[in-house]
C-alpha cells in the first residue's frame, strides 16, 4: 500500500500545480472580467453601464464632472439596502453623485468608484451599495461590486460600447 500513495501524491501535486499555474489570470476578478484598476479618470469612465450577473436589469449612467466636483449618476433597479427594503422595495431608481477614489500604493489597494445616492432619498453610507471597484481588459470596463476576491464578482456592470 506504500508503493501506490508516492505515485499518487505525485499525480495530486501535478494536477494541483497545473491547476494554479495554468492560468494566465493572477486573480478571479482578473479572470473574468479584466485587471483591477489602480487608476482611471472620470472621463474613462463616464457612460451607462448595463448589469451582468445578480446585476441583470441594473443599469448605472456616470456623467462627466463638471468642475472638480463629483459628476451626476443615475441608477435604474439599483439593490436597496435593508434599512430601506420596507419602503422602496427590492431595488429603486434613483440619482446623486459619483466620484472616483484612487488606488493606494500598495498591490492590494485599488480605485474604487464612490457613489452618494440623494434620490429618491437621501442614502448614508452602506445603505445601499455605495462603492464599486473597476476592471479594465482590452478596451472592456467594468464595475463591480468586490467581494470574494476568489470568485468572479456576481455583482457586475459592463460599459455599453466597451
Amino acid at each position: 500500500m506504500s508503493r501506490v500513495r508516492p505515485p499518487a501524491a505525485a499525480a495530486v501535486l501535478g494536477l494541483l500545480t497545473c491547476l494554479a499555474g495554468c492560468s494566465s489570470a493572477s486573480t478571479a476578478v482578473e479572470g473574468c472580467m479584466g485587471e483591477q484598476a489602480v487608476g482611471a479618470t472620470s472621463g474613462e469612465l463616464a457612460g451607462t453601464y448595463v448589469g451582468e450577473g445578480d446585476a441583470e436589469g441594473t443599469t448605472i449612467t456616470l456623467e462627466v464632472p463638471e468642475s472638480g466636483s463629483g459628476g451626476k449618476v443615475t441608477v435604474r433597479g439599483w439593490p436597496t439596502g435593508d434599512w430601506h427594503k420596507s419602503e422602496l422595495g427590492d431595488s429603486f431608481d434613483g440619482s446623486g453623485t459619483w466620484s472616483v477614489v484612487p488606488g493606494g500604493t500598495s498591490a492590494t489597494e485599488f480605485a474604487h468608484v464612490a457613489l452618494s445616492l440623494t434620490a429618491p432619498e437621501r442614502f448614508l453610507p452602506g445603505d445601499t451599495l455605495d462603492s464599486l471597484s473597476i476592471a479594465e481588459d482590452d478596451g472592456r470596463t467594468y464595475l463591480y461590486e468586490d467581494g470574494d476576491p476568489d470568485v468572479c464578482p456576481a455583482f457586475r456592470l459592463r460599459l455599453q460600447g466597451g
